[in-house]
């Protein structure tokens, strides 16, 4: 906020350099200095410092974002996503204004130019390939003549491109006020460079039990009250639910498994057109599988033969030894149950090999580094081949070495491959000869030096699915389950909890829900949960029964948080343990005041121990850990000097330094300083932007509409 500061004292001057050109880059339109102004439309879904963000035009920035995002990201994801880029633009905007940062003709060009959105465009580039701005004006005076719409949809473009060049002035102008001088490297280096031996004593705050530790409820609370800037709290809320799942009965999987069953044999139907009794195929008979699995299946016939491994885990040895037309199941598989009946095997039918290509100008896929003839290429195949025949278990090496395939770094392993998917010549190789073959071979990509490295069986199998669902019934009888229990409970006779353990159903809370929250563990993407849980008509204590996509959750609120200062409760868990360790670490040095270190040890139970090479910028010491504390003490003592009782992360600490290594001197530090300019250069979009933030009024609405 120091720069900030220094910033605003400047005011008069930055306005001078940022507004020295005479008029604003305007082409009927373009680039239209008023750009975040406007009449307030519609409700505020925000408003920041004062001024309010339209709800109507956050709706059309949504409705842009969540085209642009896609089925990727969730409605509320797209929301708030786009609500954090408002708020970070009217909070920046404030700031434009306040030191009258504008943009003119030349900085929105040269934004233009550097930016590889706009820059790179063919439309905007020159005979050179550069950006040549007459183009530009030329391409947006035509959208305006010729295409409305999309002239439109430009000076909304050109809003955020202002706002973009505004924004790289603005940092520009802090950045140029951060630097490093010499001496700041200089230190640098030392801390990161100078070394320190010591030998210390370590008594662990674990050395004293937490119950013998008292912390009142007074203690939080000052403690509470002295950091408030750690505990501020937003508004928020707890619940607890139980969640009738909509799930298939124990009857409704026996159903399934009947219903499957009965498909595998031939059954008789009555025919009425023709006065007969016919006989229907089943799944052990059919002779038409793909109508078969069509009509009565929940999966389609899947032809393509498949390797063992590709088949269902627990049933793979069981499957792979089925005859041709034998019948397993039915069995259960995830969801479903099965039947699967073998089609088909080709013993073989998957095979592994490696290779290596020699490939030559006007091969097929041949790459631009290759400049060899076919004669050459010819050549060269042959003497990798005679060399591979001597070596035989080095294939990978000479794959890496000399193929021009994409598999080269892989030792030339290109996996596997079913009959007819390679080269023929490749195809008719790995196919008619025996695991651990290599031979030379000629296709349209040229020369291949192929060695078999593995062969699988295939199988083709038909797979008769019906996915276990719940009946209706079920169904029905889970709405009934549910309306029960809320009604129950409800009653207040007798409470959530008791009413849920008399029919043994699971309570799960949920705590400290945010406003725009959306997904509740348990449950997923409940919007409508949260909606109501934060209306201002739900009180604690309150029950609703919500319809979710699977089912029923029966939600009670238990509590409401109010925007401010956590209470001590709430806080607890985290004061509690860093006053515990305040008190042990003035129980501890009032113990042993005064004490040489030997006397420390002694009287404590506990050993000395070294440490070496520590340094202030990593200041971990081994079996310790992080103690910057002790280690930055350490740094500057006398070598032999020996400290008073230090308060560390993890104990109460003694040192004496054994030796000091200083650095060795360098001419220039420059190097040093650059790096922690550059440091602090790169943080201060961050660091400011969340300055500002921390610093404004901002009223959240969008719980209001979303």
């Amino acid at each position: 906020m120091a720069i900030l500061d220094k910033i605003r004292k400047k005011t008069t001057i930055l306005i001078l350099i940022i507004g020295l050109a005479l008029f604003a880059f305007v082409i009927s339109g373009i680039f239209s200095a008023n750009t975040f102004s406007g009449a307030k439309v519609g409700s505020a879904v925000a408003e920041v410092n004062g001024n309010d963000i339209s709800i109507d035009e956050f709706r059309e920035k949504v409705d842009i974002a969540t085209r642009n995002y896609g089925p990727n990201a969730t409605s509320m994801q797209v929301v708030n996503n786009v609500y954090e880029q408002e708020v970070r633009n009217a909070i920046l905007e404030q700031q434009f204004d306040e030191l009258g940062i504008s943009v003119e003709q030349d900085q929105i060009v040269d934004f233009l130019r550097t930016n590889p959105s706009y820059s790179q465009l063919p439309q905007f580039l020159d005979e050179n390939g550069l950006f040549d701005e007459n183009k530009f004006i030329e391409f947006i005076a035509n959208l305006k003549e010729n295409n409305p719409a999309g002239y439109q949809d430009w000076l909304q473009t050109e809003k955020s491109i202002i706002h973009a060049a505004k924004e790289q002035i603005y940092y520009n102008l802090i950045k140029s006020g951060v630097g490093a001088t010499l001496k700041e490297g200089e230190l640098d280096y030392k801390l990161a460079n100078d070394k320190i031996d010591i030998k210390y004593v370590r008594v662990p705050f674990t050395s004293i039990a937490d119950s013998t530790i008292a912390v009142s409820k007074s203690e939080i609370e000052a403690y509470v009250k002295a950091h408030k800037d750690d505990f501020k709290q937003e508004d928020s809320r707890d619940i607890q639910f139980v969640y009738f799942e909509e799930k298939a009965s124990l009857k409704d999987e026996n159903d399934v498994k009947e219903k499957i069953t009965a498909l595998l044999n031939d059954s008789q139907v009555f025919s009425a057109a023709k006065d007969t009794t016919e006989t229907i195929k089943g799944f052990r008979n059919t002779t038409d599988m793909t109508a078969f699995l069509d009509l009565n299946s929940d999966v389609k016939f899947d032809t393509i033969y498949k390797a063992k491994s590709s088949l269902p885990a627990k049933f793979t040895d069981t499957l792979v030894t089925l005859s041709i037309g034998e019948i397993f199941g039915p069995y259960r598989d995830g969801n479903a149950f099965k039947v699967s009946k073998m089609t088909g095997k080709k013993s073989g039918g998957n095979v592994k090999s490696s290779h290596i290509l020699i490939a030559y100008v006007g091969a097929t896929r041949a790459g631009a580094e290759v400049t060899r003839t076919k004669e050459e290429a010819e050549k060269e195949a042959k003497r990798v081949f005679a060399e591979v025949k001597k070596n035989k278990e080095d294939f990978a090496k000479f794959a890496q070495d000399n193929s021009d395939g994409p598999s080269a770094s892989k030792g030339g392993d290109i996996g596997f491959f079913q009959e007819g998917q390679l080269a023929t010549e490749y195809n008719d190789f790995i196919f008619k000869n025996k695991v651990g073959a290599i031979d030379l071979v000629e296709t349209d990509f040229g020369f291949h030096i192929i060695k078999i490295e593995d062969k699988q069986d295939i199988f083709q199998i038909a797979n008769l699915v019906r996915e276990i669902e719940p009946s209706d019934e079920t169904i029905d009888l889970l709405f009934q389950d549910a309306t029960k229990f809320e009604m129950e409970s409800i009653d207040g006779k007798t409470t959530f909890a008791d009413v849920a353990k008399t029919s043994n159903y699971v309570v799960r809370p949920v705590n400290k829900i945010k406003a725009m929250d959306e997904n509740l563990p348990g449950l997923g993407s409940e919007r409508s949960i949260v909606q109501w849980a934060f209306n201002s008509d739900s009180e604690n204590g309150d029950i609703k029964r919500f319809d979710l996509a699977n089912g029923y959750a029966v939600v009670q609120l238990t509590a409401k948080y109010a925007k401010g200062l956590m209470s001590s409760e709430d806080a607890s868990a985290t004061v509690l343990p860093k006053l515990r360790k305040e008190k042990k670490a003035a129980q501890i040095m009032s113990n042993n005041k005064d004490k040489s270190i030997e006397a420390f040890a002694k009287d404590n139970n506990v050993s000395e121990a070294t440490a070496t090479a520590l340094t202030v910028k990593s200041p971990t010491i081994p079996g310790a850990g992080r103690e910057p504390g002790v280690v930055g003490t350490a740094y500057v003592l006398g070598e032999g000097k020996t400290s008073g009782l230090i308060e560390g992360e993890s104990g109460i600490y003694m040192v004496t330094v054994i030796k000091k290594t200083e650095a060795t001197k360098l001419e220039n530090y420059s190097t040093f300083s650059n790096n922690l300019k550059s440091s602090k250069v790169n943080s201060v979009n961050t660091a400011v932007y969340q300055a500002l933030k921390n610093a404004s009024e901002i009223e959240d609405n969008r719980g209001m509409f979303y």
